[in-house]
């Protein structure tokens, strides 16, 4: 199993500890993935246990990208989805963006298959995605970063991204991506040994303070990003858990989503409108 792969199906395993599926559905969904019985029953096991630690101590304590124009574009913004594919949620920030002066594409990392639209539900999505190899997803999204700069000549791009996509965001950096302006990876996975040395980007990394599978890359998130010398900022907002900014999620927290958003602009109006 890859590390994306590891990532999705511990994803999968959370969302049970937590009560959103059934275990049923989480091991249909593992089973997606490639996941023995065995192995799938163990993970949530695991998780089931964490969870219940966690809790005792609070007790004691479509195929085609979506793209927005900005009236008048300070910059571009290439936006990575979630480990659901391309929907109506995330389709709904590149138009934000574009309402708040940042032209915007939301790519449409299934397109090879025929587009997240094309899949029964978002599971089946999501194991597309986990098949899907890195060297493939890091490449469209090299190719989304060519798009915004064709539609935008002479402005600045940057890239953001949420959950699988904060992850995706951080391995576009890895991999040498020189002409990203900024970067705003949002709870995303820091990538096991991830070198962030060919990059330029202003990094805003955004974390959720319950979020602790994510938070436990921070530290090396934060070392690479020194190592490399990049400007950066990271932020870990208290009391809220993973994808709090996904208004779709019973996870949403309105208040830090806000929060992250302004922040983000103000990043943005830095290192990416001048």
């Amino acid at each position: 199993m890859t590390e994306l792969q590891r990532y999705l199906a511990e994803e999968i395993a959370e969302d049970h500890a937590d009560g959103l599926v059934s275990r049923r559905e989480a091991l249909r969904r593992l089973g997606l993935l490639g996941l023995s019985g065995a192995a799938a029953a163990s993970l949530l096991a695991g998780f089931a246990a964490e969870a219940a630690t966690a809790r005792l101590r609070a007790s004691a304590a479509p195929a085609l990208p979506a793209a927005a124009m900005a009236a008048r574009p300070r910059g571009g913004v290439l936006v990575i989805h979630e480990n659901r594919g391309l929907n109506d949620s995330i389709r709904s920030i590149a138009g934000r963006l574009a309402g708040s002066g940042y032209s915007a594409l939301a790519i449409d990392l299934l397109s090879e298959e025929g587009g997240t639209g094309s899949f029964a539900d978002e599971f089946e999505a999501m194991a597309a995605l986990g098949a899907a190899p890195e060297s493939r997803l890091v490449a469209d999204l090299k190719a989304g970063v060519t798009e915004v700069r064709r539609r935008l000549p002479g402005k600045k791009v940057a890239a953001i991204g949420f959950c699988f996509g904060g992850g995706l965001t951080w391995r576009l950096l890895a991999a040498r991506e020189a002409r990203l302006a900024a970067a705003v990876p949002f709870y995303g996975p820091f990538p096991e040994g991830g070198n962030l040395s060919g990059a330029r980007a202003a990094v805003l990394a955004i974390y959720a303070g319950l979020d602790s599978r994510v938070n436990a890359t921070r530290a090396a998130a934060r070392a690479a990003l020194r190592k490399a010398g990049l400007k950066y900022q990271i932020v870990t907002y208290p009391g809220v858990d993973h994808a709090f900014f996904n208004p779709t999620g019973s996870r949403h927290d309105p208040t830090a989503a806000a929060a992250a958003y302004k922040r983000m602009l103000g990043w943005f109006g830095t290192y990416l409108a001048r």
